[in-house]
């Protein structure tokens, strides 16, 4: 494969405003990094998949502390590979490859999607569960989120319309989508979750357990209308659970932790919640954020990946039918984002990281 070269930075890196003080004081260290958030996003974590690799495989194994794992979706998925052996670039790959090469009929339902997606995280995971959740020092937690209303319902009508009156509901005001969903943080009771107090939401903490292992990681993926919901996840209050992007795209929550929360990103914006990618003056709170040193793919980095874009779930549809050519793609893009490893660990092992720091 012909690697793409350019002198370019391959890497935007934002942070916080006491993230940014710190870093100017202080050069990064792995033991400065207590929490990592991991967002929704589907395909779009194989773009950076070499980043997670320097970042698990390589650089943060160097201080073996307790250190808070927290995703919605693909971000839960990714760190339950990373937490699942003691060889995260391997399940890292795996996790990329898996996705890779997953085909769908033009005429597939929500019902089969999820069928396989269920495969998908029993190959990936199967054989290891005690492992990931006895991780000497990872503590996973799962974002999902409990359905309200016509979110319960998994026929395309009612559902449909559950969700054109939560996109309504969220336009006027964020705080209204309380009357379609709760959350749910499924995470490692050794330590909990790294939030404070959560009171933008009615939420519950649940207990990761073996049993809900998998349901949750699969609901945390459940994006509406593309798979149906996960009915009774053991242990949590009984109901539908789905996607937790829908409420917590890119985690914007109450952090509570005492240093540097890495966050390997797809992108330099932190979006609240799914309803809010489109508008653009929906951002991430800046008290939430202080503490947020944001890593993400540089815009002239992209610019030069097949059809200048990191891998994304509408690529199903754009190759529909063309799966070699899509799958072709996809792996070039995983390839290329070792770029994003290697820069990254230049510019810590250099002291050079924050010249690179841009606000966030």
């Amino acid at each position: 494969m012909t690697a793409i070269h350019t002198s370019a930075p391959a890497l935007t890196i934002r942070a916080g405003q006491r993230a940014l003080q710190r870093l100017q004081e202080k050069n990064l260290t792995p033991d400065d990094v207590h929490v990592i958030p991991g967002a929704a996003g589907g395909p779009k974590a194989l773009g950076i998949s070499g980043l997670d690799k320097a970042i698990f495989g390589d650089w943060l194994p160097r201080v073996q502390q307790q250190r808070a794992l927290i995703g919605s979706s693909i971000g839960s998925w990714r760190f339950a590979a990373v937490a699942s052996g003691d060889d995260p670039k391997s399940q890292l790959a795996k996790l990329a490859e898996l996705y890779t090469i997953q085909r769908f009929d033009r005429d597939v339902d929500a019902a089969e999607i999820s069928r396989r997606s269920e495969l998908f995280l029993q190959e990936l995971l199967g054989g290891r569960e005690d492992t990931l959740l006895n991780h000497p020092w990872y503590r996973l937690s799962v974002v999902v989120i409990r359905s309200l209303g016509l979110l319960q319902h998994d026929t395309r009508g009612r559902l449909g319309l559950g969700l054109m009156g939560a996109i309504s509901a969220n336009l006027m005001n964020r705080r209204f989508l309380g009357r379609f969903m709760e959350r749910g943080i499924v995470t490692d009771v050794r330590a909990g979750a790294p939030v404070s107090e959560l009171l933008d939401f009615p939420s519950h903490t649940i207990e990761l357990t073996r049993d809900n292992l998998i349901p949750s990681l699969l609901a945390s993926a459940s994006i509406p209308l593309v798979m149906v919901g996960v009915r009774d996840i053991p242990g949590a209050p009984g109901g539908v659970y789905r996607d937790g992007g829908l409420l917590d795209y890119h985690l914007d929550l109450p952090w509570h932790q005492p240093g540097i929360i890495l966050y390997p990103h797809f992108t330099d914006r932190v979006v609240p919640g799914w309803f809010d990618k489109a508008l653009k003056w929906r951002n991430g709170d800046a008290r939430r954020l202080q503490d947020v040193l944001l890593v993400s793919p540089s815009r002239e980095y992209i610019d030069r990946l097949p059809d200048r874009k990191l891998p994304d779930r509408k690529d199903f549809r754009i190759y529909l039918d063309q799966d070699d050519a899509r799958e072709r793609a996809w792996r070039k893009a995983v390839a290329e984002s070792d770029r994003l490893g290697d820069e990254f660990m230049e510019l810590l092992e250099t002291g050079r990281l924050a010249e690179q720091i841009q606000p966030l």
